[in-house]
This record gives structure tokens, sequence and C-alpha cells, in this order.
């Protein structure tokens, strides 16, 4: 794949809980000038990145992150204000705990209570594979079809692990069809890029696309 192909799938990403404004510009600099899908930041920098950057930057943020148990009225509370603010993509995470108990349908309503909330605009549901069986993953796919999200991306980033390919051979064979894919989560090299939108991913969040990207070049001159 060349370099354009692969960051036209690209969630650049910058989430640390201390990332600066520069850190936040760093990024949405690299973005305009690599032309990522979208950044995801912080909420609290939404609105700053909307007047700095305007339509140059398709602005993605998280909700009830990085953990999930947030009740769902404060996500709810949480996406209403990053969409007004300028973001017009919403990674959610949800209530793991949920899960665990066996309770798929309290899950599958939160889902779809924000889908509801972003109505036309993206929402992109966190499993958290890391801390599933692949029962509870199965079940994930199955509600985040069922509640009328448009992806289901596998990590926070922040868990005890990351995106695997037999996650999303996983996801592929359980989600409905008009569910797409995102891997986030140890993604460490070019060829790891390759692989996951080759399986079928149609976004990968990572915050060292770009790294790796100018290290490949570095790599073949």
């Amino acid at each position: 794949m060349t370099e354009k192909e692969i960051m036209r799938h690209v969630d650049h990403t910058q989430l640390k809980a201390f990332a600066t404004w520069e850190d936040i510009k760093k990024l949405c600099d690299e973005a305009v000038e690599y032309q990522t899908a979208s950044v995801c930041i912080p909420p609290c920098y939404i609105q700053r990145v909307k007047e700095a950057y305007g339509e140059q930057i398709n602005i993605c943020t998280v909700v009830g992150f990085p953990l999930g148990y947030s009740v769902t009225e404060a996500k709810i509370a949480e996406t209403k204000k990053a969409l007004e603010d300028g973001a017009s993509e919403i990674d959610m995470v949800i209530n793991i705990s949920d899960v665990k108990n066996g309770d798929y349908a309290a899950v599958e309503k939160e889902i779809a209570a924000l889908k509801e909330v972003v109505g036309d605009k993206i929402l992109k549901v966190i499993i958290e594979t890391c801390y599933l069986t692949e029962e509870e993953k199965i079940a994930m796919c199955k509600a985040v079809t069922v509640a009328g999200a448009d992806y289901i991306k596998t990590s926070t980033g922040f868990g005890t692990a990351g995106a695997t390919i037999s996650d999303i051979r996983l996801f592929k064979e359980n989600i409905g069809e008009h569910v797409k894919m995102k891997a986030a989560g140890g993604v460490k090299t070019v060829e790891d890029l390759e692989a996951f939108l080759q399986e079928g991913c149609d976004r990968i969040g990572t915050s060292s696309a770009v790294k790796l990207i100018q290290g490949h070049k570095t790599n073949e001159y």
C-alpha cells in the first residue's frame, strides 16, 4: 500500500493525560500534511482545534474514556458537548462491568442511546478486547450491530493489550454488514498498519503512524 492509502485510514491520536497544546498542534499539523482520516484528541481541546483548523481537520474524540464505567447520562452529556464544540466522530467506551455481569442488553441500550445523540455523525464503540472472553467479544459484535453504531473498535490503548489480527477476524465473522472495524493499540510497525487494513479494518487508531511512515521512508532511502 502507498503512504497516502495507509494514512487515509489513520485516526491520528494524542490522548495522553498530559498532552499540551503544542502536542495537539503538532498532531494536527501532521494530520493536515499527511491527510489522515481524523485527529483523535481529548475533549478539552476540541473547540480550540476547531477554531484553529476549521474544516482542514476531521475531529474525533473519546467518551467514557478509558475505563467505560461512567453512567449513560454522563456519556450522553459528554457526547453532546463534544458535538457542540466541533467533533464529528465519537469513540465511546462500553461499560465493561455490564459485559462481565452478563448484562449485554444494557450495553446495547447505552450504545443505541449515544447513537441517537450522534445522529448522522460517526459513533465508534470501544469494547476493550483485552478484558473480554471470546463469547463476550461475539456478544459485543452483536450489541454494536443491533444498536446501530458505525464502527466496532478493539481497544483504548490504555488496557493490558491492544488490537490483534485474531480479534479482527472474529469481528468480521460476527458484525453486521453496516459495521466497520477500527484497530487500536499495539500497532508498532508499517507492516502492522498494512496487515490490519488488509484484514478489512477501515480505521487504525495510533499515535505512531507518522513516525512509522517516516521511518519506513528513511529505511528505504
